[in-house]
């Protein structure tokens, strides 16, 4: 595609219009016509071409952007020749930052917990996806609305997960081996030094040289806590898995086939909770985990065992599980302060969390493909078929449906920043 330049006036222009094209470096921004359904939030929806904005009437395309946490800003990304253009979008209004420009070529990964730094990495990663290629070095650019902050160039095989709240360090995935990896770790990467570190135990002891857990199976999601403060991240199928509590104590360990990464990002400690049978038996993406409004309670479901599990997120236990109707095909879930909604196949159910007794059924056109609660929580935003359909969260009833061609998933509410 040809190189194509515009000035900052004329891309916030397009982008305000329907059916405009905008051109940062290569086809950065894509709008596309407005449609007569009006979202009554603004939303961000992965779709097969990258993260798309959904505002009112509006649909967006970012073929290479990463969103912050709480779902305020959104970080893009476009090749300008041989370097690349960098920039930051307001999600709820489509305001964007001023350009810079970062020397090579560079992908977003992930943004701080405060919304200010972006780790950004020369191909496309993720923490809890596909395994990365093997390669002996890892290049890194830390980089905010500003520019470069800092360049790294770690030695192994890494993918950037998670920065410390206090901006001192990048929590990071080691795969190993580098060139044939199979396995990994969550390390800290000391962003004085630029050298990856173990992390410490929940009790701050440091984890000794070969202590460390070394994970084989899938992460199928992370959750962020509410305060920020904690990020869990769900693990299935861990054959032959080793916690760190117990390489360090010399138990064997037990069976377990699934379990809740609990990193804290203020403290850096890591600390696993196993989820009982029959959790990580079936398909990774049977599985799906949401976190209650206080951030006190995390609860975990396998809807092909019919099997949901509440976690306590002060004692990091698990406190209880119970059973709901089995189904098939990829799982969502969220929550609100009273109820659990999972999605699977064409239905959505409900859990009052009190007891974790099943509660309705409603039916949904098509598969589900997405939950996502409005920040009100009057309505429940459902992921389907090229749309999104939204139902009372107290009735189940549809209140509205917009397409969405090439919708892949629902990525949370897009706040006013």
């Amino acid at each position: 595609m040809p190189k194509a330049t515009v000035s900052r006036r004329t891309l916030l222009t397009a982008l305000a219009g329907a059916g405009a094209v905008a051109l940062v470096g290569c086809d950065a921004v894509r709008g596309t016509a407005a449609t007569n359904v009006q979202l009554p939030d603004p939303l961000l929806v992965d779709l097969d071409g990258g993260l798309g904005v959904l505002r009112g009437a509006d649909r967006q395309i970012i073929p290479h952007a990463v969103a912050s946490s709480d779902g305020r800003l959104v970080y893009a990304s476009a090749p300008d020749g041989a370097d690349t253009a960098f920039w930051r979008i307001d999600a709820a209004t489509g305001s964007i930052s001023d350009q810079v420009k970062l020397p090579g070529r560079w992908l977003p990964q992930t943004v701080s917990t405060n919304g200010t730094t972006v780790a950004l990495t020369t191909e496309e990663v993720s923490a809890t996806k596909e395994r990365p290629a093997g390669r002996d070095v890892t290049p890194v650019l830390i980089a905010d609305a500003g520019g470069v902050r800092q360049q790294l160039r770690l030695p192994g095989n890494f993918v950037p997960e998670a920065f410390t709240n206090d901006l001192a360090g990048l929590f990071v995935l080691e795969w190993l081996p580098p060139n044939a990896p199979d396995r990994y770790r969550v390390r800290v990467v000391d962003l004085a030094t630029g050298k990856p570190e173990p992390l410490v135990t929940r009790d701050k002891a440091v984890i000794p040289t070969g202590a460390e857990e070394e994970m084989r199976g899938d992460g199928r999601q992370a959750v962020l806590a509410p305060n920020r403060t904690v990020l869990y991240t769900l693990y299935t199928h861990q054959p032959d898995h080793q916690h760190t509590r117990d390489r360090i104590s010399g138990r064997p360990g037990s069976d377990v086939h699934a379990f809740v990464h609990t990193l804290h990002l203020d403290q850096r400690w890591a600390y696993c909770v196993d989820l009982p049978h029959p959790f990580g038996e079936g398909p990774a993406d049977g599985h799906a985990m949401a976190i209650t409004p206080d951030g006190s309670r995390l609860f975990v479901v396998d809807v092909t065992s019919g099997t949901v599990a509440e976690i306590s997120t002060e004692e990091l236990t698990v406190r209880g599980t119970a059973k709901l109707a089995a189904a098939t095909g990829p799982a969502y879930a969220a929550a609100d302060r009273d109820r659990l909604f999972v999605g699977a196949g064409s239905q959505v159910r409900t859990v009052a969390l009190d007891g974790l007794a099943a509660g309705a059924e409603w039916p949904v056109r098509d598969p589900v493909a997405g939950l996502v609660l409005s920040p009100d929580g009057s309505r429940l935003y459902v992921g389907q078929h090229a749309a999104v359909s939204w139902q009372d969260a107290a009735t189940g009833s549809e209140l509205g449906r917009a397409a969405v061609p090439g919708l892949v998933g629902l990525h949370g509410p897009a706040l006013p920043a």
